[in-house]
C-alpha cells in the first residue's frame, strides 16, 4: 500500500512513539489524524507537524470510552471521505505486584490498577479497530489495523495487567487477520522491546544500564527504528496475522 495520501488515524498520537509514528507518516505523504487525551500534547504535536501546511487532523478522545471512540472515527472519516488505516498505540502503565510483602503488611494490586490498563490496552485496541473496520467496510475500502502489542506480552515481571493486555492484543490481532481478510483488510501488532522514549529517559540511570545490559543489542531501541517497523507493516501487503518484534534480541 503507498503511503503517499494514505487515511491513518493514530490513537495516543501525541506523545512519545506515536508522535514519532505521526510525523513520520506525514513526512511520508500520509493523510494523517492523531488523538489523545491530553490536549495541550496535540497542540504541540500541531506545531511541530505545521498542521495546515501538511494535512495534520488532531482531537482529543478518550479510546477506553465507547461514545467517544464512535465520534473520532465518524468525523475522521467525514473529515478525510474514508479510513486505511488505523494505528492502536494510545496506551498506559500501572505496574506492580499481584501481592507485594513490605515490613509486615500485605500489598494487593488493585483492581483500578488492574481495570485502568486493561480499559485503555485491550477495551480500547478493541474499539479502535471495531470502528475503523465498520467504516473499511461499510465504504468497500480495502485497510489495515495495526496495534502496539509489546514484548512484555510474554510475562514481564511486576506487569500483571500490563502483560494480559499486550498478550491479548497481539492474540486478537490473529483473529482479525482471518475474520476480515474477505474484505481485504488486513491486521498486524508491532512489539517493541525497551525503547528510548520520554518515559524511558526518565528512569535512574543505573537503572536503566541494567536494563540495557539484558538487550543483546546493547541498547534500546531508538523511536525511529519502531516507526520503520510501522512503514513496513503499512505498505507490505502481505503482512497479515503476524506479531512484528523489533526488541534487540531480548528476551523476557
Amino acid at each position: 500500500m503507498d503511503l503517499s495520501g494514505m487515511r491513518i488515524l493514530v490513537t495516543g498520537g501525541g506523545r512519545g512513539l506515536g508522535r514519532r509514528f505521526v510525523l513520520d507518516l506525514l513526512d511520508a505523504g500520509a493523510r494523517v489524524g492523531a488523538c489523545d487525551v491530553d490536549e495541550a500534547a496535540l497542540d504541540e504535536l500541531a506545531q511541530l507537524a505545521g498542521e495546515g501546511e501538511r494535512g495534520l487532523w488532531t482531537t482529543t478522545c478518550n479510546v477506553a470510552d465507547e461514545a467517544d471512540v464512535e465520534s473520532l472515527f465518524r468525523d475522521f472519516v467525514a473529515a478525510h471521505g474514508g479510513i486505511d488505516a488505523v494505528v492502536n498505540n494510545a496506551g498506559i502503565t500501572r505496574d506492580g505486584l499481584l501481592v507485594r510483602k513490605k515490613a509486615d503488611q500485605l500489598q494487593k494490586l488493585s483492581l483500578e490498577k488492574w481495570q485502568s490498563v486493561i480499559d485503555v490496552n485491550l477495551t480500547g485496541v478493541f474499539l479502535c479497530a471495531r470502528e475503523a473496520v465498520y467504516h473499511m467496510i461499510q465504504m468497500e475500502t480495502p485497510g489495515v489495523i495495526v496495534s502496539i502489542s509489546s514484548i512484555s506480552r510474554h510475562g514481564n515481571m511486576g506487569q500483571t495487567n500490563y502483560t494480559a493486555s499486550k498478550a491479548a492484543v497481539a492474540a486478537m490481532t490473529v483473529v482479525w487477520s482471518k475474520e476480515l481478510a474477505p474484505y481485504g483488510i488486513r491486521a498486524v501488532a508491532i512489539a517493541p522491546g525497551y525503547t528510548s522514549t520520554e518515559m524511558t529517559e526518565a528512569i535512574r540511570e543505573d537503572v536503566k544500564a541494567k536494563i540495557v545490559s539484558t538487550i543483546p543489542a546493547g541498547r534500546m531501541a531508538d523511536m525511529g527504528e519502531i516507526s520503520q517497523a510501522l512503514r513496513f507493516v503499512l505498505e507490505n501487503d502481505y503482512v497479515n496475522g503476524r506479531v512484528i518484534e523489533v526488541d534487540g534480541g531480548l528476551r523476557i
